[in-house]
């Protein structure tokens, strides 16, 4: 037999975190758009970089409007509600981090209303479960993350404006994926966030996912802290 049994070059957890991140770093400072974010952004663009190992994807289009990851800081640290699209979202965020700010996580999806809802407005269940949840946190810090189901956006943006919420304390993450809606939902939601001077960011194009979601908001909780502290070389700083 003259297979070999290896073992990783590197298999300390920490060490291979670290050495990621070195390597991203490394490799999105030749990227001429990379070179546009500030520090902070680079280091949601990293993360995002190091889900899914696509550069260009991320560098290319994404758009973060000026006050958006200070405002998403600021209202993790203030116990704001997250509201998602997918249950994925939930079960991936760190529940070390949920329950140090005390966030709680909101995805209505499967709820028994939202069927009826749905079903009577006809809706997807996206849009009805970000509208109910809207209305029972509408006086409370929101996060409205969006990874998988564009409709979500419109639900969103639509009853933030007719219930007339205070944009203050929202900050908008966008980054559904796919064909139906998904160019035209972020286009609408970069318009909301220009002409109402609101906060989010949004991955513009087809690319997206849920996963992108948990690791811009775990990037969030990471610059809230001294990122540098525990990652070492985090974004090469």
């Amino acid at each position: 037999m003259s297979f070999e049994l290896l073992q990783p070059p590197i298999n300390i957890g920490d060490e291979i975190s670290l050495k990621s991140f070195e390597m991203i770093h490394a490799e999105a400072i030749d990227y001429e758009g990379f070179h546009k974010f500030s520090a902070d952004e680079q280091a949601i663009v990293e993360r995002l970089i190091h889900t899914t190992t696509c550069f260009d994807q991320v560098i290319d289009n994404m758009f973060f409007t000026p006050n958006s990851i200070t405002k998403l800081k600021s209202l993790l640290e203030r116990k704001a509600k997250l509201i998602v699209d997918t249950n994925m979202i939930r079960a991936g965020l760190s529940k070390f981090y949920l329950d140090k700010y005390e966030n709680e996580v909101i995805c209505y999806v499967n709820e028994p209303e939202v069927f009826e809802m749905a079903k009577v407005n006809k809706t997807t269940r996206s849009y009805a479960a970000v509208q109910l949840a809207i209305e029972k946190f509408k006086d409370e810090p929101l996060v409205l993350a969006c990874g998988n189901a564009p409709t979500f956006i419109y639900a969103a943006i639509n009853a933030l404006i007719e219930k007339k919420i205070n944009l203050d304390n929202v900050v908008l993450l966008l980054f559904p994926v796919g064909f139906v809606n998904v160019v035209e939902s972020k286009a609408y939601g970069k318009k909301f966030l220009e002409e109402f001077n609101a906060d989010g960011m949004i991955l513009e194009g087809r690319y997206g996912a849920s996963t992108m979601i948990v690791a811009s908001i775990h990037a969030a909780y990471k610059l809230i802290k001294d990122y540098d502290t525990e990652f070492g070389k985090y974004n090469g700083k």
